[in-house]
């Protein structure tokens, strides 16, 4: 009686390879907003939070959204 045995080229799929760490960005390359920033934080739209976006865009440019987002 034989046995089934998975192929082992069947193991190698793409599917189970690990994410490269440049395609785990979250930013799809588009201007950051001070509402993106805001709801990224998980703050409300409100004119005190976009006005610490703002401060932090200039601070810091897109790399401020890169750092709130895994």
């Amino acid at each position: 009686m034989s046995t089934s045995q998975p192929d082992a080229s069947a193991s190698r799929q793409p599917e189970d390879r690990t994410t490269p760490d440049r395609l785990l960005h979250a930013r799809t390359g588009t201007d950051v907003s001070p509402e993106d920033l805001v709801l990224a934080s998980g703050k409300d739209l409100t004119p005190r939070n976009l006005e610490w976006a703002r401060r932090k865009l200039a601070a810091e440019g897109p790399a401020a959204l890169d750092k709130l987002l895994p």
